[in-house]
């Protein structure tokens, strides 16, 4: 089975995913999904 390569984020865009999360009203999974993220790779990525 082949590994994937781990996703990298900009500094910017992480700004950007915790901003939203901050004044969208929408949960941390709705952002995610909104950012075509996995929660996972949103959370610990």
């Amino acid at each position: 089975m082949e590994q994937r390569a781990r996703r990298t984020f900009s500094d910017e865009f992480k700004a950007r995913a915790v901003e939203l999360c901050r004044t969208s009203g929408k949960s941390v999974a709705e952002v995610a999904k909104d950012l075509g993220v996995a929660i996972w790779d949103f959370e610990y990525g």
